[in-house]
């Protein structure tokens, strides 16, 4: 069985304490911590300790605890359908406009820029119109904040990226 980080450096701690009870020489513990940090399997840890007294037997391994992660790598491939991901609720894929622009532009430059941006032009071109008349630039300024607190979406049905 492979040995890993934690595995070693109790091997290296077990040696240190040889080292300062005298039962090793710097060279020897030089040589033994080289070849503990350099085995891979436990049994390439046994014979730095064959001639040395052990209160346990071999190096303690511990418990492997539960993985958080699944162990198995979920492997991603590129949907071409869904180039900017999907929805996680839906399952609809992202549209290539995002959210935050769309809503920034309709408040900012309220005379339909936002709806521009996400292709609605026929809302864009009614705010527009209607800038003129001064209800145009409430109408933009509302759809604006609808934008940016709601879900909406491109004119092909694809929610706008958050």
């Amino acid at each position: 069985m492979r040995i890993g980080y934690v595995e070693r450096e109790a091997a290296v701690r077990e040696l240190g304490e040889h080292y300062t009870a005298g039962r090793l020489d710097a060279a020897e513990y030089e040589e033994r911590t080289s070849a503990a940090y350099a085995a891979r399997t436990a049994d390439d840890l046994g014979p730095l300790f064959a001639d040395l007294p052990r209160e346990q037997p071999t190096v303690a391994i511990p418990q492997q605890a539960t993985a958080a992660f699944p162990t198995t790598a979920v492997p991603v491939a590129y949907d071409p359908e869904a180039p900017y991901g999907r929805d996680p609720v839906s399952g609809r894929p992202y549209s290539d406009r995002l959210k935050v622009i769309a809503a920034l532009l309709q408040l900012f430059l309220p005379f339909g820029t936002g709806r521009f941006y996400t292709g609605h032009t026929g809302l864009a071109i009614a705010q527009l119109l209607l800038v003129f008349l001064g209800v145009g630039v409430i109408w933009s300024f509302i759809d604006g904040i609808v934008l940016l607190a709601g879900d909406p979406t491109d004119p092909q049905g694809r929610p706008l990226r958050p």
